[in-house]
């Protein structure tokens, strides 16, 4: 589980004190041991545990779960697109979560428990961290395309050319409003918002990154909602849905970057409960030639898209 966030602090403060008062699930003891073993991050460095902080340095942690006979195996149905002995893509729902979470039934009906049942633990060095064999991951209530290794291998070789920007990801989107233009770029600085550090902003962001994404206009709906395809050229943490929001054309249902009465109308004429988000197609490289995966839109934005792109 990774937090990548900016400190907002009156004054400088212990960063094991303020990192076990921020996550109070873990002990300032666990915090220091994430420390001593390279899983904290300040400013892009890794630091001792009583280093102090100021206002707005950025803070990376990586919190690791060492109980994971607490995880056990379980069946649950996924839609597995391609799977061989290193490797499975699957097409996951919206609302199920990728790893572990202590605040939410945090060890059951998470992807990582359909893992251990599938692969008997046959996940050698990679799976003591709390993601085995995960190697990327989107927002929780977006449907899509998730790549699992299943060897350290595979692992290291995904990690490699996502970091390399290597891989080309797709999505299907739907938007507010109806977009005149058919193809277009945006491209600007997005990070943290310095007012709310849990949402990203393109608007004097803090440790602002480039964020570069495409878009191509396939239909429209009710002539008053568009249909958009998504390619990315950086990955930046909520970069679809902050970019779209920030030239008014925003994700239907975002309840974190749109207004919640728009959003409840298309609750009531949609039956829409999640951000109309999927990652629907990866190309890589993969035993040395290019491969394309390609998933299924999900049943709540079909409902909505119908036959319009089929």
């Amino acid at each position: 589980m990774i937090y990548d966030f900016c400190a907002l602090i009156e004054k400088p403060k212990r960063v094991d004190i303020y990192l076990s008062t921020l996550f109070n699930d873990f002990s300032r003891s666990y915090i220091q041991k994430m420390i001593d073993r390279g899983y904290v991050f300040v400013n892009w460095d890794k630091i001792s545990k009583n280093l102090k902080i100021k206002n707005k340095d950025e803070i990376k942690i990586e919190i690791i779960l060492e109980k994971l006979e607490k995880i056990l195996p379980e069946k649950m149905n996924f839609d597995i697109v391609y799977e061989d002995n290193e490797l499975i893509i699957l097409n996951k729902e919206a609302w199920i979560n990728v790893h572990p979470v202590p605040w939410e039934n945090w060890n059951i009906n998470t992807l990582v428990n359909w893992v251990l049942e599938h692969c008997k633990y046959s996940l050698p060095n990679i799976w003591w961290v709390e993601r085995p064999g995960i190697v990327h991951r989107l927002d929780k209530d977006t449907s899509w395309l998730i790549m699992i290794a299943k060897t350290d291998t595979m692992m290291k070789y995904l990690s490699n050319i996502i970091k390399e920007r290597q891989i080309d990801k797709y999505y299907i989107a739907i938007v507010f409003w109806k977009i005149k233009d058919r193809q277009f770029k945006i491209e600007s600085y997005i990070w943290r918002d310095p007012n709310n550090r849990l949402k990203m902003t393109t608007v004097n962001p803090i440790n602002p990154r480039l964020a570069i994404t495409y878009w191509e206009v396939l239909e429209f709906v009710d002539n008053k909602y568009t249909i958009v395809k998504i390619k990315l050229e950086t990955g930046r943490t909520h970069q679809i849905r902050v970019h779209l929001s920030s030239i008014w054309y925003p994700i239907l249902w975002d309840k974190v970057y749109w207004n919640f009465r728009v959003n409840k109308e298309v609750a009531t004429i949609f039956q829409l409960h999640r951000q109309a988000l999927h990652a629907y197609q990866l190309n890589l490289e993969l035993y040395w030639k290019t491969m394309f995966f390609e998933a299924k839109l999900k049943f709540d934005m079909n409902r909505i898209i119908g036959d319009l792109i089929n």
